[in-house]
């Protein structure tokens, strides 16, 4: 650090100062000690000046070291974006990246080629587009829940690719969130689950359509469960055109408060709520009908067909129904729960 410029530039002076004090001793003595007083103030600023010199230069060093680093961090970062980038668009299941509205941003060949679309065409166009128009509105609904969701969410839905015929995916995404904490993006992975379902369609199809009866369901009282204000008043429309008395409840808390009061004929209870999800509610309804000695008929419905069906049944629901499903199916479940199944 002493062979630095700057830092002979300081010991220079410093001799310079050195070489002026020798030289006072043919001066006066009142100018000697006048002098003697400016050079050593002298001595002293030149020093602290070295020091904080000194000081700087090690700063910078350090900053150098850091700097250094930071672009080693900066260069992996670069390779693992682009190692995953790779597995991204190698990988074998159709995956695409849009933003907080559904609009995509990035899509592999896989997701283009599920699709029969090219890539080009894909970006910045709303996912939706691809969705059963009838299932769009269920689609928007699940975008608004993710915004307040962490965990991954799976959902089952009808794709509509180009000049293909339609089939059933199971969407299953993850929230990307920034330093502020908003939705940044949505990572989407689609599988396609025709199979599936052309094995599970003849349990569903037992469901006939339930006929306008007028008198048929008259009286029924159904309590529906579900944190989505929409699929409330969806399911209240559908059961009151039969005329079923129903009572809605946003939350498990609030249900079981309704049900210290009051004994529905059915319950029909969404699956996945936050804070205490459909499982805890039937664990605790079980519970309420062995204090009061009765039983309410119970129905789960949710957006997970594949998981939620067997895990429903074992927690204590007699059925299970998909989101999804037609109105009339919905209608002719709580018949049949209720014990007031619909004529052939």
């Amino acid at each position: 650090m002493s062979d630095h410029p700057s830092i002979q530039h300081i010991q220079n002076i410093s001799q310079q100062i050195a070489f002026l004090q020798n030289c006072m001793a043919d001066l006066p003595l009142q100018q000697q000690e006048q002098i003697r007083g400016i050079l050593e103030t002298m001595v002293t600023a030149v020093s602290n000046l070295q020091l904080s010199y000194e000081e700087m230069l090690s700063i910078l060093e350090a900053s150098e070291i850091v700097e250094e680093k930071l672009l080693t961090q900066h260069q992996q970062t670069v390779t693992a974006y682009q190692h995953y980038y790779n597995l991204f668009q190698c990988s074998p299941i159709a995956s695409c990246v849009t933003d907080a509205n559904g609009l995509i941003i990035e899509a592999n060949p896989t997701f283009c080629q599920l699709l029969n679309i090219s890539p080009c065409y894909l970006m910045g166009k709303p996912l939706a587009v691809y969705i059963a128009p009838a299932q769009r509105p269920h689609f928007r609904t699940l975008l608004n829940r993710l915004v307040q969701m962490s965990r991954v969410q799976t959902c089952e839905i009808e794709l509509y690719p180009r000049k293909k015929d339609p089939f059933i995916a199971q969407l299953k995404t993850m929230v990307v969130r920034n330093e502020l904490d908003k939705v940044e993006a949505l990572w989407i992975s689609v599988h396609d689950i025709s199979h599936y379902k052309q094995t599970v369609t003849p349990n569903l199809s037992t469901f006939s359509t339930v006929p306008q009866l007028p008198h048929a369901l008259d009286g029924l009282q159904v309590l529906v469960v579900d944190d989505e204000a929409d699929a409330r008043e969806f399911i209240t429309a559908v059961l009151e055109s039969q005329g079923i008395n129903v009572t809605t409840a946003d939350s498990t808390v609030e249900a079981l408060d309704l049900l210290e009061h009051f004994r529905p004929d059915v319950l029909v209870s969404d699956i996945r709520m936050p804070d205490q999800d459909g499982y805890s509610l039937i664990k605790k309804v079980r519970e309420l009908e062995a204090e009061k000695g009765w039983h309410i008929p119970a129905a789960a419905l949710t957006s997970y067909l594949v998981e939620d069906r067997e895990k429903a049944r074992s927690a204590g629901f007699e059925s299970h129904l998909h989101k999804l499903a037609q109105p009339s199916e919905l209608v002719d479940l709580i018949a049949r729960l209720a014990g007031r199944k619909s004529p052939d």
